[in-house]
């Protein structure tokens, strides 16, 4: 009987600390989808009040940005930021000019708030027990809203411009190679990437990503090897402090048997922010709650073993 007893409490507690858990997820994802819906009234704001500036350059951006999908939202958002961040604002009215700049103000905020709130909710989907009774259930996983923001309202947008050339590295049982890291700004916000990095000046695309791969492979590719340009993807994002307008061109290439992969020749910005590395399958990143890019690398991966058509592909 005491066995029994023991046996009832302990499922009791347990139950009990299951559904603790699977409240807060509940809690976290209204709470994200709550910032979401104050970032998404915040840029309508901005959006509405950019109108009224009467330019047409910048009311055709407005428009482009609240009509985009959620997909395209950052680019079309980034493009209106660029366009304010040129602007002359000594011509306008002093109250349109605060006004504007309000606006602009309830951006960062919103949009850092819902940045923490994915945040956080990322952190409780990724723990065991939530993966392994599922307690997110059907609700989607959160995404971060990567949105250049100045320093302060006033000031310009600036942009790095970044154009560099991944390599999608699979091996014979088609997995894909992911390092993982994160920034250093944000240590806490960790993510999945391909091999790969920035173009050098005067470099070609395909030299560069032979490179690439050999500095943080060891595998030495020849660029006729390469199968692509296969993917293209636009991204603003942060990195240190930086703000960068990342242009990536993907490339494909396979190696067959074990790859012993040697990471001696990465960098020291490398050696500091990315933590280590695996390989992947498509239902890992299926089911995986980490955050991985390109956000599509689970849809797209299969098509990767099919002849290719030649078309270079937009993707998230």
């Amino acid at each position: 009987m005491t066995t029994f007893l023991v046996v009832v409490v302990f499922a009791l507690l347990l139950s009990a600390w299951i559904l603790s858990i699977a409240n807060r997820l509940d809690r976290l994802h209204v709470r994200t989808d709550a910032a979401w819906a104050a970032l998404d009234a915040a840029l309508a704001r901005r959006a509405v009040v950019v109108r009224a500036l009467l330019d047409p350059a910048l009311s055709a951006a407005a428009s482009r940005a609240e009509s985009a999908s959620r997909s395209e939202r950052e680019l079309a958002e980034n493009e209106l930021s660029g366009l304010l961040g040129a602007l002359d604002r000594s011509a306008l009215a002093p109250a349109l000019a605060f006004e504007l700049a309000d606006a602009e103000e309830r951006v960062v905020l919103a949009r850092r708030v819902h940045n923490d709130a994915v945040r956080d909710t990322l952190l409780q989907r990724r723990r065991r027990i939530v993966r392994w009774l599922r307690l997110s259930g059907t609700a989607p996983q959160p995404s971060y809203f990567e949105i250049a923001e100045p320093s302060a309202p006033s000031d310009a947008v600036m942009l790095t411009p970044r154009p560099s050339a991944r390599v999608v590295l699979t091996d014979a049982a088609g997995r894909v190679l992911l390092f993982h890291g994160f920034d250093p700004a944000r240590p806490q916000e960790h993510f999945w990437f391909t091999v790969g990095g920035g173009v050098e000046d005067g470099e070609e695309l395909r030299d560069a990503a032979v490179r690439e791969a050999f500095e943080e492979t060891g595998l030495k590719l020849s660029p006729e090897s390469l199968i692509g340009p296969i993917w293209r993807r636009r991204a603003v994002f942060s990195f240190d402090g930086d703000t960068f307008d990342a242009e990536e061109w993907f490339f494909y290439a396979s190696v067959d048997g074990d790859l012993a992969v040697d990471t001696s020749g990465f960098n020291d910005v490398e050696e500091t922010t990315i933590s280590g590395y695996r390989w992947w399958t498509v239902e890992e990143l299926e089911s995986t709650e980490d955050t991985v890019y390109p956000v599509q690398l689970a849809e797209l991966l299969p098509e990767l073993t099919a002849e290719w058509d030649g078309e270079t592909r937009t993707v998230r």
